[in-house]
């Protein structure tokens, strides 16, 4: 685990040192995922984020006293907190320049967004669905808060491990099998392409339900017992996500009815991850691929020379 953070430590540490302002941005313009159209003619320095990955990555872009509010589960020392619960007159007191969004805000909570609008805030709803996506997120992110340069250094940092974990995972002779879980009450799982179906996959894993369909068009999927059931000699590890939607145990696992017959569950090979690091577009997933890779084969990517 010391080389799963001391690359994260890096990382950031990194960013942080080299996070000087980017002035000058006039002209530049993003369309959201609520299509709205937004021109940046000069960085935004009142901000608050409703989202814990946006948070994190403001934080990675080296901002700070920009940031006047964030999320009552985040965690950054001395920032008041703002929920999509409170009313609009919190958020007007604030004076924020810029709310930072993702969609279910903005669908679900419609009359705190159109009010924010109209007293003047400006609001941006984004949230990548893959890792493609989160590729052009960071640098809207980039944009708005004029660390656009900074926000290209994390896609290449990120591209450049990512080739580095690839290098050695892709090379491994006999992947493991595995059943990533993303809700247990509801045996659900996650689509093909979803952030953490690549991190399982750029950990050496082999996704057993590739053939998931999505859940209204989101990165979940159904995926029910009978077809869990009909890979469980298959099944050589069963990942689960924790996170606020699923809070498993391994003995839960274990003691489901009809999860005797897998391979895993018979084996002991059932581990837990915590969300953060393997659903969110932030730096921190490439902790999730070490952990994940770590999980499944313990060492390969110290003793692969991974640095």
């Amino acid at each position: 685990m010391k080389i799963i953070n001391s690359i994260i430590i890096i990382f950031f540490s990194t960013f942080l040192f080299r996070a000087v302002p980017v002035q000058g941005h006039a002209g530049n313009a993003l369309t959201d995922a609520g299509g709205r159209s937004i021109q940046v003619d000069a960085p935004y320095t009142r901000i608050i984020s409703l989202y814990g990955a946006h948070t994190r990555n403001l934080k990675a872009l080296g901002l700070d006293d920009e940031i006047i509010g964030i999320c009552p589960l985040d965690r950054w020392a001395g920032k008041p907190k703002f929920s999509y619960h409170d009313g609009l007159e919190k958020f007007m007191a604030a004076r924020p320049d810029l709310v930072l969004i993702r969609p279910m805000i903005d669908r679900a909570y419609t009359a705190l967004v159109t009010g924010m609008e109209r007293a003047g805030i400006v609001v941006v709803s984004l949230q990548p669905g893959n890792v493609d996506e989160m590729f052009d997120y960071w640098p809207a992110l980039g944009t708005l808060t004029g660390r656009i340069d900074q926000a290209r250094q994390m896609v290449t940092a990120f591209k450049d491990e990512i080739a580095r974990i690839s290098a050695v995972t892709r090379a491994i002779p006999d992947k493991k099998q595995v059943y990533f879980e993303a809700i247990h009450s509801r045996m659900k799982t996650f689509t093909p392409g979803s952030m953490a179906v690549f991190a399982l996959e750029t950990a050496g894993g082999v996704n057993i339900a590739r053939d998931a369909p999505s859940v209204r068009g989101t990165n979940i999927a159904f995926y029910g017992k009978e077809r869990i059931l009909s890979h469980a000699h298959e099944i050589d590890v069963f990942l689960a996500q924790k996170g606020a939607m699923n809070q498993p145990t391994i003995e839960m696992i274990k003691n489901e009815p009809g999860f005797d017959v897998i391979r895993a569950v018979k084996e002991n090979q059932i581990f837990i991850v915590d969300e953060k690091i393997v659903s969110r577009p932030t730096m921190d997933l490439l902790k999730g691929i070490y952990t994940i890779a770590e999980m499944l084969y313990p060492g390969i990517l110290e003793k692969g020379g991974v640095q």
